[in-house]
């Protein structure tokens, strides 16, 4: 798993909707501080679709890395338009660099 990598990833796929940095603003996606050990759809001052609130999961690396392969198919009726990373390297230096960057 290479964080560096995975800086890379959440750069070219999911910048755009997200930001990592503490008090960062929400985009189209909430800003993923504090992400690693929290619940799905409880980020204050963002609105989520009731799947979200309801789905009740912790975010962990196990979690994330079944969300980021299929995120409509584990999360059905989210808005997040993203369809995911194949490729489980991609998902792995991913979520690396998410632990890291939202501690």
């Amino acid at each position: 798993m290479s964080a560096k990598s995975g800086a890379k990833i959440f750069k070219q796929r999911c910048d755009q909707c997200h930001t990592v940095e503490a008090g960062g603003k929400h985009k189209t996606g909430p800003n993923l501080n504090g992400l690693i050990g929290s619940k799905t759809g409880q980020k204050a001052g963002f609105s989520y679709t009731d799947a979200n609130k309801s789905k009740g999961i912790t975010w962990t690396p196990e979690t994330l890395d079944v969300y980021l392969t299929n995120p409509k198919k584990y999360i059905p009726g989210t808005k997040m338009v993203f369809a995911g990373l194949k490729k489980k390297k991609d998902r792995d230096d991913l979520i690396a660099y998410l632990v890291k960057s939202t501690k």
